[in-house]
């Protein structure tokens, strides 16, 4: 096993070196195009009724990329991944080759599937936006908070070891209510909470094209509203200092900070903040249609129903897009807010 071990860690090394996918620790999978709910900072939902979703043969398929790429842990994102019917067969699936699986959700149907997550997932990572009226708001569904929360606080009750963190995009509409959602993190029992800024410029998130003015300001802070938003940094970093440095606040207070220089660049006021990224090298996405991606924000290099995994990871094209990507100069990755960078000696398991 430490042998084992040793190897993999070399072959994150070499994959960095040569820009050929060696070791992939890390895959994210979009189970089903759907979602279940309909918010303002994503358009997920306006293609609903244009379903794809993975299937049994599609997750089988890739077992052989992934023991040959040495992944560690698969992120079932979305979309919603549990409204595939099927989902628990390919958790299964997964963790019959001691894949580990973490799922990204909405958590509102968590509390009634909480018996398989319980066995076949091992940690939940939740969308939490705001108290329990901004929530619901922002979500644009009925009670979306209290099935949160109720779903959370029930696996808590059976498993109180069990790991569930919260993630939380900060924009226009929710960044005055910053302290309030920290607190329902805590009352809820969340692990961890975690912050980023609104992606509100690239074709992620089902954009068939990119946001521009209005839709754009109604989620980008506004210029005039930046002093606010300083503000309200300047009163987490003195307020919940205790909670960086106890690690419930996943970010360092840099991080938090740069969400007010991420917004301030929109207006000139500074530089896009700087961010050292390694995503197309440690991971890939791989879409509810198949479509292979190198992150959420670029664009799709082959399909997993067309190829294996690992070729399309490996091709000519695949690997002199890697070696030629400045993630530093790049445009997409200049203004990218969920950035990857996953060190070789990093332990996943």
């Amino acid at each position: 096993m430490v042998g084992q071990s040793l190897y993999h860690t070399f072959k994150r090394y070499r994959t960095l070196q040569t820009h050929r996918i060696s070791a992939l620790p890390i895959v994210i999978l979009m189970p089903h195009s759907a979602c279940n709910c309909r918010c303002v900072m994503c358009d997920i939902w306006k293609d609903n009724k244009n379903l794809k979703q993975l299937t049994e043969a599609d997750i089988s398929g890739l077992l052989a990329s992934l023991k040959q790429l040495d992944t560690i842990q698969v992120l079932m994102s979305g979309g919603e991944a549990l409204l595939n019917a099927n989902f628990f067969i390919l958790c299964r699936i997964l963790k019959n080759v001691g894949i580990k699986v973490t799922l990204l959700t909405t958590g509102l149907s968590i509390k009634s599937h909480a018996a398989q997550l319980l066995v076949l997932v091992d940690d939940l990572i939740v969308s939490l936006d705001g108290d329990e009226a901004l929530h619901d708001a922002i979500r644009n569904i009925p009670n979306a908070f209290r099935k949160l929360k109720e779903g959370v606080e029930h696996i808590k009750r059976i498993n109180p070891a069990y790991r569930i963190t919260g993630r939380t995009v900060i924009h226009r509409l929710n960044y005055r209510n910053w302290p309030a959602i920290i607190a329902e993190s805590k009352k809820m029992g969340l692990n961890q909470v975690s912050f980023l800024p609104a992606d509100v410029s690239s074709h992620a998130f089902n954009r068939q094209q990119a946001w521009t003015e209005p839709k754009q300001d109604e989620i980008l802070i506004p210029e005039h509203e930046l002093p606010e938003l300083n503000e309200v940094i300047n009163y987490l970093l003195t307020e919940y200092a205790v909670d960086f440095d106890n690690g419930f606040i996943a970010e360092s207070r840099e991080k938090i900070r740069n969400i007010y220089h991420y917004y301030a660049a929109f207006y000139g006021l500074n530089a896009f903040p700087y961010k050292k990224c390694n995503a197309p090298w440690v991971s890939t996405v791989v879409e509810a249609d198949g479509a292979v991606r190198p992150c959420f924000f670029m664009e799709s290099m082959g399909n997993i129903r067309d190829a294996a995994l690992g070729d399309i990871l490996n091709s000519a094209e695949a690997v002199e897009f890697r070696k030629s990507l400045d993630t530093l100069t790049h445009p997409t990755c200049v203004k990218c807010v969920c950035s990857l960078n996953l060190s070789p000696l990093a332990n996943l398991n």
